[in-house]
């Protein structure tokens, strides 16, 4: 098996090094990740100017562009074979509910969904998180799993770990994904020349988040796995829509 890791917190953050520590064992493993942070930078693709690849000294190739970027650029450019796998993170802090629109762990994930290639976003849910080797464990799982009976169809799962020992797990619960308050306000501040800059604000506390939610999983200690699709079509609104373009 040949598995393609990346994330969005750069080629040197502890998450990742952790991941390909739990999965080396069980796979081939080709990392290719972003030179710096990338949080936040969702599902985007580098189009003004050209990528450059390099490799670190323990072997991970970094890329100066957005984690879509680099998944994009290793299955349609860089490597010679379509990976069994995509898995990205470990990312630093959950990825649950809203936070799935906007990270870039996911969306290094989805798009290997995208290129048809059965993928992983893994995220510690803490954002001072210390229990890597939990999230690793909860990784190699689901990986082994899939060796031994593969999902049927594509898949795309989004996967929380609570920031605990490894036996304080109170087990997996597969849901669906919550929903947060609104984010709270940007922050006005001024530069050092006096000019004014905006910082985005905190994202908002959940909202949605009872039995079945990511969040309320995660909240008890269980791994949440949350299956993901892509297709955005409003299908409930399509009949009221054409009426509505006809009235």
């Amino acid at each position: 098996m040949r598995i393609l890791l990346s994330n969005d917190d750069g080629y040197f953050a502890p998450g990742l090094a952790a991941l390909y520590a739990a999965l080396a064992p069980l796979a081939e493993i080709t990392v290719v990740a972003p030179e710096r942070d990338k949080s936040g930078a969702s599902n985007s693709l580098t189009l003004d100017r050209p990528l450059s690849m390099r490799k670190a000294p323990n072997g991970f190739f970094f890329l100066n562009g957005t984690p879509t970027d680099c998944v994009h650029m290793a299955v349609t450019g860089m490597l010679d074979f379509v990976p069994d796998m995509v898995v990205s993170g470990i990312n630093h802090g959950s990825n649950m509910g809203d936070d799935t629109i906007y990270s870039g762990t996911v969306a290094a994930a989805t798009e290997g969904f995208l290129l048809g290639i059965p993928s992983i976003a893994v995220s510690m849910v803490a954002r001072d998180s210390k229990n890597f080797d939990t999230a690793g464990w909860v990784a190699a799982e689901l990986v082994k799993r899939h060796q031994q009976h593969p999902i049927s169809g594509p898949s795309l799962l989004n996967v929380n770990v609570p920031d605990v020992p490894r036996d304080q797990l109170q087990g997996f619960e597969v849901t669906r994904l919550g929903k947060r308050h609104k984010a709270e306000p940007s922050v006005k501040a001024l530069n050092p020349r006096g000019e004014t800059v905006y910082w985005i604000g905190a994202a908002g506390g959940a909202a949605d988040a009872g039995p079945g939610t990511d969040f309320y999983a995660a909240e008890h200690n269980r791994v949440s796995v949350t299956p993901l699709q892509i297709d955005l079509t409003n299908y409930p609104q399509m009949k009221s829509l054409a009426e509505w373009m006809t009235t």
